[in-house]
């Protein structure tokens, strides 16, 4: 009888989270002042959200973090028409992350090398809780994170991997 409630709390438990994780996707965030700005590569409108928001003076750097190993800087320009002096002097592409706790790890080495206290991340909806837990874990405390959500409209399939994704970061790093 114990066992059984047990189980149903825990079914509960997840069902609810899992409608919470659902529903209540994290946003875009108003325009704010930050040092950096970090885009994890993946699905779509992240890369250029990030961009936009470099061109507007609201930050000073960008990092593009898991950028593939055959990517040229020239063809990245090209793809995602960024001018030559915004390239030149602000946007690094980070080629060592492999997955999003690569992308952390890549990230705080990065910022480790300057003397930022900011940062903004660029994610989609669906991946944001679960790069930000990563990020945060990676990153001294006294580094601000500001999320910045791309509005995207995952499949359920999506958004059922990347709980169950987001859960068992969230659980190693309480437990562990």
């Amino acid at each position: 009888m114990i066992m059984r409630r047990i189980i149903a709390g825990a079914i509960a438990a997840w069902a609810l989270g899992f409608v919470w994780f659902a529903v209540a996707l994290p946003q875009p965030a108003e325009q704010m002042q930050t040092d950096a700005i970090v885009v994890p590569t993946g699905s779509g409108g992240r890369i250029q959200r990030g961009l936009e928001i470099l061109q507007t003076g609201a930050a000073e750097q960008m990092l593009v973090t898991g950028v593939d190993v055959s990517v040229q800087p020239d063809e990245f320009q090209a793809e995602f028409d960024v001018p030559t002096r915004i390239m030149d002097c602000c946007v690094t592409l980070g080629f060592s992350a492999l997955d999003t706790r690569g992308n952390a790890r890549e990230t705080a080495e990065w910022l480790a090398d300057r003397n930022y206290t900011s940062l903004r991340l660029v994610t989609a909806d669906w991946h944001m809780r679960r790069a930000s837990l990563e990020l945060q874990d990676q990153l001294p405390d006294d580094i601000d994170v500001l999320t910045d959500a791309v509005h995207s409209e995952p499949s359920f399939g999506t958004l059922f991997i990347e709980y169950h994704k987001f859960i068992a970061v969230w659980a190693q790093q309480v437990l562990g």
